[in-house]
């Protein structure tokens, strides 16, 4: 049977279009399949089916003169709801009332209307973008679409779950601490956190990327191609050499591989998410990979003191608000920033400085592979309706070691399933890379897609 045209990725769309296929019926078919998923799944906070036609129409008039904007115009794709777009509230999870109205489009936005991708919509969020589920007080909870009783991650949540759904191939998110990658491995996607100031963000802010979720490596590459582009809007880009998306798999034979499977500090890693990604840097060793155990670099201490600034920050802008504003703001939140309340000017800088600490020893401890393999998270997908992996706001942030290191270094870190829990639940492995290697960690991607045997989770019969 030939797959139904959501299904589509983006390379074979791109194809597609080029033989004949009209984006319009693309479009329609996208719309089905949302419209069938979503009532379940809960992944948009905005959604316009009537322009989400109109682009694709004026897409379609453009394959049909030759005057396409690019080779992926008129693919369906999403953004997270903090990624602005003229004219639309951002609320970033919240259910505060009068949310800023973005005034122009982020960078982001540009380049994918630049390109003539089809924007079904903006993607949902937890509130403030700190949970790693899909927990809202503005948008209830988003769900996995693998399995709806099951977290999608976040807090690119309603990007995790759009992705999986097969609501189009493209998706975009961001990162601050793994915000990309945590769907990632809860709901078998691939992922990359690129490096620092390679995509251009509106608001650019310590550790922040924004980037694709998408189910294939290919895919991943395709959407770095439009996005990964300077905008003068964004102070922290930098002039990074021109990098080859579309280069194919990569050959490991030679590769100095780092495997990580010890964070030393948040949540004990579990076993048969050790195992899996053991397996799979056993294919990275049966290929000529030069594997090399990574021990631990960075501390409880320095995990606990980024998650007190951030507290911290929390704090003030939870404290800002009018008492009765208070009220729409998750309880979660709202007892995990009063956490930051108390510390003074000199704890705070501490924490900030740990920041530094991070940055330094993860670029010092990985500076001599070429590749890092790891866990993305210590734990499989837990509930929907709970709002992190350990359900205690008073602890420190237990599943983020292996993630956010990369976010304070600055370093590329992709994501792709590699094999699964013995009930079924997804398990990611996380790839690293120096600064300005993004090309060649989704390079590594391809590879392992192509040599994972029964670690590939079947988009054919998930879909």
């Amino acid at each position: 049977m030939s797959p139904d045209l959501y299904e589509l990725s983006a390379t074979e769309l791109s194809a597609s279009y080029a033989a004949g296929l009209d984006p319009r019926e693309v479009a329609e078919s996208v719309l089905a399949r949302i419209a069938d998923r979503e009532p379940v799944l809960n992944a948009f906070y905005v959604h316009e089916p009537e322009q989400v036609r109109r682009d694709a129409e004026a897409s379609a008039k453009r394959w049909a003169s030759g005057t396409q904007l690019s080779a992926f115009d008129g693919v369906p794709a999403t953004v997270k709801e903090n990624i602005p777009r003229s004219g639309i509230p951002v609320p970033s999870g919240t259910a505060l009332a009068n949310p800023p109205v973005s005034a122009e489009n982020a960078p982001v936005t540009d380049r994918l209307l630049e390109a003539g991708l089809v924007l079904l919509g903006s993607t949902t969020m937890p509130d403030w973008g700190m949970l790693s589920s899909g927990v809202s007080s503005r948008h209830g909870i988003t769900r996995n679409a693998l399995d709806p009783s099951l977290t999608t991650g976040g807090s690119s949540a309603g990007a995790g779950a759009a992705a999986a759904a097969g609501y189009g191939p493209l998706h975009v998110g961001t990162d601050i601490g793994g915000s990309i990658r945590l769907p990632g491995t809860w709901a078998g996607l691939v992922t990359l956190k690129p490096s620092a100031g390679l995509v251009p963000l509106h608001a650019p802010y310590m550790g922040r990327a924004a980037g694709p979720l998408t189910r294939t490596a290919a895919d991943a590459a395709a959407l770095m191609s439009v996005i990964a582009r300077p905008d003068i809007r964004d102070y922290s880009t930098r002039p990074y050499p021109s990098m080859d998306w579309f280069k194919g798999p990569a050959n490991p034979a030679g590769l100095r591989v780092g495997l990580q499977l010890d964070a030393g500090s948040g949540a004990e890693v579990d076993p048969q998410i050790a195992a899996a990604v053991q397996r799979a840097a056993d294919l990275f060793a049966a290929a000529g990979a030069h594997i090399v155990e990574l021990r631990p670099f960075m501390s409880q201490a320095q995990l606990a003191g980024i998650d007190a600034f951030w507290r911290t920050r929390s704090w003030a802008d939870y404290s800002a608000l009018e008492p009765e504003q208070r009220e729409n703001v998750l309880p979660y939140i709202a007892r995990w920033c009063a956490g930051g309340k108390d510390y003074d000017g000199v704890a705070t800088m501490v924490h900030y400085n740990r920041f530094a600490q991070v940055q330094q020893e993860t670029i010092a401890a990985t500076r001599d592979y070429d590749l890092v393999l790891s866990p993305v998270a210590p734990m499989a997908a837990f509930p929907a309706e709970q709002p992190m992996p350990v359900d205690d706001p008073d602890l420190p942030m237990a599943h983020i070691s292996f993630t956010m290191p990369y976010n304070m270094s600055g370093q590329p870190a992709a994501t792709v399933n590699c094999g699964f829990m013995l009930d079924g639940r997804t398990i990611g492995l996380q790839l690293a890379g120096p600064v300005g290697a993004d090309d060649k960690v989704l390079a590594a991607a391809v590879w392992f897609e192509s040599v994972r045997g029964d670690a590939a989770l079947d988009w054919a019969r998930v879909l």
